[in-house]
């Protein structure tokens, strides 16, 4: 690291930088810069971007999810940590399973909640992720070595031989109402892609049709963990139900989440 990047004048002089732009935590955000870049005019560009509102993962061009840091390219959804929770569940699940589970992340993104289970097991896993945008794919590939990554519309890029196999779906689909999305932070509704944010009318466009394929896919008694918001967690549980799944909700206060998890039948004896 160069002796500007670790001089006692530029941090004091970025954080001020950072927080006359905004920046609640000016001071972790001017750490992660400095840390990140290579050079005085990498700083400089870098806290351009960010004092122009873009999100830190994009000006970084990394995040870090469950303790696992992730490829981020601009334009690309964020993983939030109240996702987390999610993969907390899915670890535990995957638990009860016996040899090599299968696990699909659908809506994957940059492939952080993927990323993260595969860090939370002591074992194999067979991995799936699908996307619909082309940059997303780019960074799940990457964050996801060793997976097989798909690119087209929810269920529609997978192999064939797969269906029938999963025992664990995970999914965080846009469940934004577009009504609200203009209160989003900016952050997001301006430098995040708007298929990873809205959800239509009630938020459920994608949660449903995520919901409707999902029997298809699952192996039997194989679980589709699903994140939604609280508000949103009863519609969302009622649809799994007329899906013909055994559903249970369950949250975090703490990260401020939700999941519905859906279960499919166990096979016939």
């Amino acid at each position: 690291m160069s002796s500007f990047l670790s001089s006692d004048e530029a941090t004091p002089a970025l954080v001020a930088r950072l927080r006359a732009a905004g920046c609640v935590f000016a001071e972790d955000e001017a750490e992660l810069i400095l840390a990140t870049a290579r050079t005085p005019d990498e700083v400089e560009a870098m806290a351009e971007r960010r004092a122009s509102g873009q999100p830190l993962e994009h000006v970084l061009g990394w995040a870090e999810f469950c303790g696992v840091r992730l490829t981020v390219e601009p334009g690309v959804f964020v993983p939030r940590p109240r996702t987390g929770f999610l993969i907390g569940q899915a670890v535990a699940l995957a638990g009860e399973l016996p040899g090599t589970p299968v696990v699909l992340d659908l809506c994957c993104g940059t492939g952080a909640m993927g990323a993260a289970l595969v860090a939370g097991l002591a074992r194999p896993v067979e991995l799936h992720a699908a996307d619909l945008d082309p940059a997303a794919v780019r960074c799940a590939r990457r964050n996801l070595p060793g997976a097989s990554v798909h690119q087209g519309d929810l269920y529609e890029p997978l192999p064939a031989t797969l269906r029938g196999r999963v025992n664990l779906l995970i999914a965080s689909p846009p469940y934004v109402p577009s009504s609200s999305v203009g209160l989003l932070p900016p952050e997001a509704r301006l430098y995040e892609p708007l298929t990873a944010l809205d959800g239509g009318h009630d938020g459920l466009d994608v949660v449903r049709r995520v919901i409707a394929g999902a029997p298809g896919w699952l192996a039997p008694g194989g679980h589709l963990l699903i994140e939604t918001s609280e508000r949103q967690a009863e519609a969302t549980a009622r649809v799994a139900e007329e899906a013909g799944l055994t559903v249970r909700v369950t949250g975090s206060d703490e990260l401020d989440a939700t999941a519905v998890i859906a279960t499919a039948p166990p096979s016939s004896p």
